[in-house]
């Protein structure tokens, strides 16, 4: 059967509304993003973050997430930590071996959460959460990073396919990540851009191994065609279904407050306390 996960990359966030505490705004954007994954069928999923940013990790996430912990918010560097980290390795073990475990990372490094941030009530997911993450076939690994489990969760080697998301879509429709992985069945990788004015990528989506011409890719810079025009074939790359970013007062105006999901967002805009 094949593996596969989702992977949120909880990098820094380029635009707060004002009036909005910055810290608070990303927290509740990754917040949304994560529960979104959790829905999800048939993936396996986890979070990427700096080890600065472990507090983020460590606020937002679901008991068993795994949490990644990588030099740099950058999809190459969560593809060589997913790779890093052996596929016959216990679902408990911390890889590598001396790495930090849950909240020690952040302790270790004289780093918390800001103060603007409340630690997260253990939350437990939903009986019977369930939505529309499709997808399909082969693939292995590739360089390296930390991994370290969430209590309890498994770790995320020995995948087949993976793909990464940016945590500033706090409104995207499960089915739209689904889509990002389903060409992996005929091709080594997909992308998802994003939606509106302004360059930037939703998503990549890979088999692993990652194929080795596969760019460094900014998800803030990156087009399709910049992944397109690395591959040994355009058709290599698939370009699926896109999505916005809240990057800007124009993205923030898109919002339908109709559409299900993005409870945190929207309950930091509209002034409720939390």
């Amino acid at each position: 059967m094949v593996r596969r996960v989702v992977v949120a990359l909880l990098g820094p966030v380029a635009w707060t509304p004002p009036g909005i505490d910055p810290t608070r705004w990303r927290t509740a954007l990754a917040e949304d993003v994560v529960d979104l994954l959790a829905t999800l069928n048939e993936v396996e999923i986890a979070v990427a973050v700096t080890p600065g940013d472990r507090w983020l990790a460590d606020v937002v996430v679901w008991p068993g997430t795994a949490v990644l912990e990588v030099p740099e918010p950058t999809v190459n560097a969560v593809f060589a930590a997913l790779a890093a980290r052996p596929a016959d390795a216990a679902p408990s073990e911390t890889w590598p071996a001396d790495a930090a475990l849950p909240g020690e990372a952040a302790s270790a490094a004289g780093v918390a959460p800001p103060a603007s941030v409340a630690p997260s009530a253990s939350a437990v997911p939903p009986v019977g959460a369930a939505s529309t993450a499709e997808a399909a076939s082969p693939g292995g690994a590739g360089p390296a990073g930390e991994v370290t489990p969430a209590a309890g969760g498994a770790g995320p080697g020995g995948y087949d396919q993976a793909a990464v998301v940016v945590a500033d879509a706090p409104d995207v429709p499960g089915l739209t990540l689904g889509k990002l992985l389903r060409p992996l069945s005929s091709r080594p990788v997909a992308v998802a851009p994003v939606e509106g004015a302004g360059p930037g990528l939703l998503g990549v989506a890979a088999r692993l191994p990652v194929p080795d011409w596969l760019p460094a890719l900014d998800l803030d810079r990156a087009a399709p065609a910049e992944v397109r025009a690395a591959a040994p074939r355009p058709g290599d790359v698939a370009v699926t279904a896109g999505w916005r970013r809240l990057r800007g007062p124009a993205d923030l105006a898109t919002l339908d407050p109709a559409f299900e999901g993005w409870e945190a967002t929207r309950a930091l805009l509209s002034g409720q306390p939390g």
